[in-house]
């Protein structure tokens, strides 16, 4: 086998300098680059690609857009640079015609489609729209006239004219999604300004979290609780009117404003409570608005908080004045509830805070107006325990509150873990065979169903006589949390019917006149399974948190809602933390 021929580097003279060959030798130890091509250089030349498998070879290195020809932008023409004209020099000259030669295969072959996202694996075709289409302080509430005081998500709305669903932007109405005039799912959602609510309740630096939980969990949780006893009654309820329950739907009626006193104080300020706790009838005392809050908490979007106080093996779960809990809220779980001033609502009646008190101021006057005051009324076992008729100007309102005793223990062997709740009743009904069954009153408000913040909502006046059932659905859809909190009031409380009232603006500019336009009556369970709410879901919630309070020293303590998040988290607070706001409402 022939060896290989040896092969030695030439030898270089160094150059004089640092760059090429010395341009004074012709050649270097016998090698001659006479005739060499040779391409002239400049220090701020680049090193390119040695290959180039992605440059088109017709646009000769320029990008040819709008029918003219531009230079590339992060480079001139590559043969402007010095001594780049001669870089010809260097290229292979091909003899040979090779357009037609390719190692890839570009013929087009015919294949049978797959089904993909759009399609149906049967042919068919899948649809899609691109995108997707005066309130007082100290639980004391007058129905004599308004107090003074005081999400951007995106989603697609669906409208069904014949079912009566309602919420489609088109204004035709029987159209499904991105349909001209629709709104599109995430349509310039850029551009709106992010939510962000206060919190209900300033919470302080020295405050100590102790728990968080997010809504995610509560909602799995479920605990089948068996109907409560009367321990005690107080108070006494006029009849219903049931003239506002005609058939063929009532004719407009104005709602008045009567000169009514309610009572709703806190847990530990209610004397029978602090009877019933001296004489240990259970360990957990709670009043239906609050414990109403507590087993409805998934649904709720806007902030709200609650007092505990643990005393020896007591626990009170409380309100502070002038909290969440005292007002009603509209809107809340609408795609766009209202917007504030500082958010660009230009309508300052048509603020959350603004709505919530002419809500509040509704509710009162429409359940005073709902019951025939005369002489022939229901009287429970004691008088109203909140009423001093000589402090009282104004008279009593129609109220009744039965004392309640709950069993939370999960099973029938377990150690009996009693809770009472004081609960509330608007009104009394006779029945088939003359005994007294209670009821609830509640009024839905419409402010004007084309303001920002409607939810998509019909037109009362004109709809609610044919499309009451349209209706009913939206408000289920926009005051969701609203009316689980009242379903579950009426089931604690006993009651066998719960009774809303539809009132709107006499002039959607002006919030003090307002108009009943109808009346609708449920069974509080039947209308549970209809909003897709579970009782059981909220007896869980309840016991898992008593549980948690139960599991901490003697102090106290505040369930907080997170304003902008679907979590709640538990503080411990001071002993005085809401005393200074208790003493400022004493000096006014």
């Amino acid at each position: 086998m022939a060896s290989a021929p040896p092969f030695t580097l030439p030898t270089l003279s160094d150059p004089s300098s640092a760059w090429g060959p010395p341009a004074n030798e012709a050649n270097i130890s016998g090698l001659s680059f006479e005739g060499a091509p040779f391409a002239p250089f400049s220090k701020s030349d680049k090193l390119g690609k040695l290959a180039d498998w992605t440059q088109d070879p017709t646009r000769d290195g320029r990008d040819q857009r709008s029918g003219r020809q531009n230079y590339g932008r992060g480079h001139r023409d590559p043969y402007q640079a010095y001594g780049a004209s001669t870089a010809t020099s260097f290229q292979f000259q091909n003899t040979e015609d090779e357009s037609t030669f390719s190692v890839v295969d570009s013929s087009r072959t015919t294949a049978k489609p797959r089904a993909t996202f759009g399609q149906s694996g049967r042919g068919g075709v899948v649809l899609r729209s691109r995108g997707g289409g005066g309130f007082q302080g100290r639980g004391v509430a007058r129905t004599g006239g308004q107090s003074t005081q005081q999400r951007s998500g995106a989603y697609q709305r669906y409208g069904n004219a014949r079912s009566g669903q309602t919420g489609m932007d088109n204004s035709r109405g029987g159209q499904r999604g991105g349909g001209r005039g629709g709104r599109r799912f995430g349509w310039k959602d850029y551009d709106k300004p992010q939510r962000l609510r206060d919190s209900s309740v300033n919470i302080s630096p020295e405050w100590k979290m102790l728990e968080e939980i997010d809504f995610a969990r509560l909602s799995k949780l479920s605990l089948d609780i068996k109907d409560g006893a009367d321990v005690d009654t107080y108070g006494f309820t006029y009849y219903y009117d049931k003239s506002l329950d005609r058939p063929g739907g009532i004719t407009e009626r104005k709602l008045q404003v009567i000169d009514t006193v309610f009572y709703n104080p806190t847990t530990s300020d209610d004397p029978v409570i602090q009877q019933l706790a001296q004489n240990n009838e259970a360990k957990i005392f709670a009043t239906d608005s609050i414990l109403s809050t507590l087993m409805c908490s998934p649904r709720s979007v806007y902030p709200w908080d609650i007092v505990v106080n643990r005393e020896g093996d007591k626990l009170f779960l409380d309100k502070r004045d002038g909290c969440p809990l005292d007002y009603v809220t509209v809107n809340e779980n609408a795609a766009e509830p209202p917007l504030e001033s500082a958010e660009g609502n230009k309508d300052s009646i048509n603020t959350p805070s603004s709505l919530s008190l002419e809500a509040t101021f509704i509710n009162h006057n429409f359940a005073a107006q709902a019951v025939v005051e005369s002489n022939r009324k229901h009287d429970f076992a004691h008088p109203n325990p909140f009423h001093n008729p000589d402090e009282a100007s104004e008279p009593l309102g129609s109220r009744g509150y039965r004392y309640r005793k709950f069993n939370l223990s999960a099973a029938a062997e377990d150690e009996p873990l009693n809770l009472i709740v004081r609960t509330e009743v608007d009104g009394a009904i006779k029945g088939p065979t003359g005994e007294d069954s209670f009821i609830t009153i509640k009024a839905l408000n419409e402010f004007d169903p084309r303001a920002p913040g409607a939810g998509g909502a019909l037109d009362w006046r004109s709809k609610f006589s044919s499309q009451r059932g349209a209706v009913v659905a939206t408000e289920m859809k926009n005051n969701s949390g609203k009316l689980a909190r009242w379903t579950v009031q009426s089931v604690l409380a006993g009651a066998d019917q719960m009774k809303l009232g539809f009132v709107s603006r006499a002039n959607p500019k002006d919030k003090s006149r307002h108009s009943i336009l109808g009346v609708v009556g449920y069974k509080p369970r039947d209308f549970a399974n209809q909003m897709n709410f579970s009782i059981a879901n909220g007896w869980g919630i309840a016991r898992s948190i008593i549980d948690m309070c139960l599991a901490l020293e003697e102090g106290k303590y505040v369930i907080v809602k997170d304003p902008n998040k679907p979590v709640i988290r538990l503080y411990e607070v001071p002993r005085d933390a809401f005393d200074d706001a208790v003493e400022d409402e004493d000096k006014l």
